[in-house]
Order: structure tokens, then sequence, then C-alpha cells
């Protein structure tokens, strides 16, 4: 059986399904410090004259794209924060996943980049002749790239300390972050760019249903897999029904079992796709005590037990996952959500030393603190941008990228934009930027390194909301229309920075 790597994991969670089974698997340093002083925060935020003629060329460029809808912008020199050109610059308006640079550079700030979140596993009691006289703790740090194989090696520590048996429980402890059942619950159940947010996550939370048809019937799997093990899963279960449509249904206990079914007519000869779970720390504990019986010898755990409080404990193992940089290096690549949220969460828990109560709450530190640089008209709801109701302006986007600085640790982890001329020729500048999308939202943010000229920042939304407010129910994961939108958008968008690059 194949298996799949956590980068090819990350690739297909950025990928939209042309429909819900289409989506199949592939087999597989800090910002600047914040102005002290009132009367320098006031002078940042006052408005400063754009260059006309910018502004009418990039006002006939919008024109001749007939995109429909709002579009937004904001342009600025990315050493002194003048601003080059705008429209509507101030007006609010939805990042969708843009919101990931506002995260990333809050996490930098409050976390460092050289952070790494930690799963562990304690023991109450003494370990003799095998046997661990005591509790047995799978600590969780809401570490968001967890995966299976890496519960797999904390295993192998606990064999090489020689355990054989656990005479106490097993506890499970996610209580380093709240739990969110889902980012979005406006979302369909199914999408697996909406799972939920622990303490204790595991695979992005995401379980992996795979399903072949044998004669009359189909042989349904859910599993765990990572690159090394394939640990089947039980909690989460599957079944098809001969309906025509919802093509998914979810049926979800709180802190209990998962039942999914699907439509039968719906799914073809064979295919693969990961599904959102909703009781990550559950599923975490499951795949641990399925992987810890899979072993030889085995090693056999209790039914777990779910904790508030940590009780004093020795620590056995450690898993450390990847350098925060690194980690959010790849977020805003694959514009993973659920990481996104984990490093918010994180970063609130950091600067208030205390667990937010849920996204909300953290979203409205991270606001406060962006307001601090002068972002004085956004508001988030989460760290991810897939909440509808977070706004920004343009304007705030471009005091963003100029507080972090172009010098800053955003520009090394944006993802690299190579653009190209008519005649296939690589355009004469440096652009790294992190896009966002949602069902007719498209938005574009980042800095423009130019040579021999002066390197830019800009933010630019558009939002088409009229024709998101009338996409049916059951159409939110590929509506019609939006995709040739969103294409014109994004041409629109690049066109914007040829255009700047070339004038300015």
């Amino acid at each position: 059986m194949q298996s799949v790597t956590r980068r090819s994991v990350l690739a297909a969670l950025g990928a939209m399904a042309a429909s819900p089974l289409q989506a199949q698997l592939a087999q597989s340093p800090m910002p600047r410090p914040r102005p002290e002083g009132l009367e320098e925060l006031v002078r940042a935020a006052r408005p400063v004259q754009a260059r006309s003629d910018i502004v009418e060329a990039s006002a006939q460029l919008i024109d001749r794209f007939r995109l429909g809808g709002e579009v937004a912008f904001a342009l600025a020199d990315a050493q002194t924060g003048e601003v080059l050109a705008g429209r509507d610059a101030e007006t609010p308006m939805a990042p969708a996943s843009t919101c990931k640079t506002i995260t990333t550079a809050y996490a930098l700030e409050h976390l460092g980049a050289a952070y790494r979140f930690r799963t562990r596993i304690l023991a109450t009691g003494p370990l003799k002749d095998g046997r661990l006289e005591g509790d047995l703790i799978l600590a969780g740090g809401g570490d968001p790239t967890l995966s299976s194989d890496d519960i797999d090696a904390l295993l192998d520590q606990l064999a090489g300390l020689g355990l054989t048996e656990v005479t106490g429980r097993f506890l499970v402890w996610a209580g380093a972050l709240p739990h969110v059942e889902e980012i979005d619950p406006g979302q369909p159940d199914h999408l697996g760019y909406n799972p939920s947010v622990s303490g204790l996550n595991l695979n992005f939370n995401r379980v992996h249903f795979q399903w072949k048809q044998q004669g009359g019937d189909y042989q349904l799997q859910m599993d765990a897999r990572a690159g090394h093990v394939v640990p089947p899963v039980r909690m989460v279960t599957m079944s098809t029904s001969n309906r025509s449509g919802p093509i998914f249904t979810l049926d979800a206990e709180p802190g209990g079992t998962e039942t999914w079914t699907v439509a039968r007519p719906a799914l073809g000869g064979e295919g693969a796709r990961w599904l959102p779970v909703r009781n990550a720390a559950g599923y975490t504990a499951e795949v641990m005590r399925t992987l810890a019986a899979m072993r030889r010898p085995a090693l056999a755990l209790p039914e777990p037990e779910f904790i508030e409080a940590l009780p004093p404990a020795v620590p056995v193992a450690l898993h450390q996952g990847p350098p925060l940089a690194e980690v959010a290096r790849d977020m805003l690549k694959y514009s993973t959500n659920l990481t996104a949220e984990v490093l918010g969460l994180t970063a609130s828990v950091a600067r208030t030393g205390t667990r937010p109560r849920d996204l909300a709450d953290s979203a409205a530190e991270m606001t406060r603190w962006a307001q601090g640089f002068g972002m004085t008209e956004s508001q988030l709801v989460d760290h991810s941008g897939l909440g509808p109701e977070s706004r920004v302006t343009a304007r705030d986007m471009t005091r963003l990228l100029h507080h972090v600085g172009i010098d800053g640790p955003l520009w090394p982890l944006l993802k690299p934009v190579h653009l190209s001329d008519k005649n296939g020729r690589a355009e004469p500048f440096e652009l790294r930027a992190k896009t966002g999308t949602l069902n007719f939202v498209s938005c574009l943010v980042g800095y423009v390194r130019r040579p021999g000229k002066r390197a830019m920042i800009f933010a630019i939304l558009t939002a088409e909301p009229e024709r998101r407010a009338a996409i049916a129910p059951g159409d939110e994961e590929r509506p019609a229309g939006s995709h040739g939108w969103t294409t014109r958008s994004r041409a629109l968008q690049y066109d914007l920075i040829r255009l700047w690059s070339d004038k300015l």
C-alpha cells in the first residue's frame, strides 16, 4: 500500500476539488518593534497623497478586466511606508488566507522563529522490569504537524526504555489550547480544510477515506496513514447510502464517535480523500493505542481517559516539531488553516499568559496587537482567514508588511511568484506574496524587489459579495462561476504588479 508524506498532505489540502469525490489523495527573525509614541502612530496612519498617474492607470486596467464587485488596493514604498497609490484602500474587506501573513508576524513576534511545538509522554510512577507502575500520559503541545509516524517514533522511545506493560491508566491531555470543533461552522461538514483545532492534533486532524468497488458493493477503509504507518481508525466510521444527495452526512457525538455516510452513486469505481476529524484528541489517542498494539512485542494501553490538568509526572519520551519558521513557511505555501489557527492561539497564550476561550477570543487579541502599529480599521475572527466575517483594509495590510519590513522575517517565508511577460521572458522584479481565496473573494499581498528601483509593498483585495451571497446550500465547495472569476481576479492582480513595477 502506498503511503503519503506530510508535505504531500499539505499540498492536497491547498487544492480545491472539482467535486466532493474528485479530491483524490496524491499518494504519495522577529518583526521590528512597534512604534512606542502615539505621535508616531498617528503620523504613520495619516493618508499620503498618491501619484495621480498611477492611480489613473490602475483604474483603467481594472476597468478593462470587468471583474465585477469590489477591487481595492494599496501600494507603498517598502522602506518609508509612503503611499504611492491606492483605491478604496480604507474599505474593510475579507482577507481570506492573506490573514495568514498577519498570523505569521504575530507568532514570530511572540514565539520566535526557533520555537518548537513539543509532544510528550509522561509517567507518574517508576519503571521496573518493563512494567510502568503508574499512569502513562500523552501530553499534547498543540503541534499542528504531528503525524502518525511521529506517534510511532514516540513508541520507539518507550520501547527503548524496555516498557512492555502499563499497570495504571492511559491519560490524555490536550489542554495547551482550547478545543474548537471546526474553524468555520458555516462550511460543509466534509471539507478537509475546515477541521477541528486542539492542544493535541494529528495528521492535520484529517482521516483518510478510501473506497473500492467490489461487485455490487464497496470496500470502505478509514485510516490514519502517514509516511510509514497505516493504522486503521475505528472511532470514525463510514457507510454508503442509496441517495442522490447530499453526498456526505456526519453525525458526531461530542468527544466521541464520528459517523459518516456517503451517497453511493457519487463514489464511482474507486478513490480516496481526506475528511476532517472533530474529536482530534480522541483520534490521536486511538491511533497511539492502535500503533502500540501493532508492535512486536505489543504494548497494550488501556482505554484513554481525558484530563483537564496534568498531574505530577516525569517525561519519558519527547517529539519536537520543526522550528516555527519552517512550519510557517509551509503554512504560507500550502495555506493550511489548522496550522494558522494553532500558531495564532499559541501566540495569544504567550502574549497574555492565559489560554484563549476560542478562536474569536484569540483573534481579538491578535487584532489588538495589530492596532499597535496602525492596523486600526481591521477586525479578525480567526487566524486563517477562513471565517468570512474577518475584515481588513488594503492600507492596513501594507502597514503590517511595513511593520515587519522587507528585510524582516516574512520575506524568506513568503512564496516566490515567478511572472513572465507576453513573450515568455521573466519579469524584471522579484515578487514574494500570499494569496487568499474564498468563493468570489481573491486577495494578494506581498513585497516586490526591483533592481535599481525602490522596493514596494502592496495589498490587493477583490470580492463580489452579491454572487457570494447567492451561492446555494450544498454548492459551497465549487459554486458555478467561481473558478473563472478567481482566475480573472488573479490575472488582474499580477497585471497591476507589472504596471506598478514599470511605472514607478
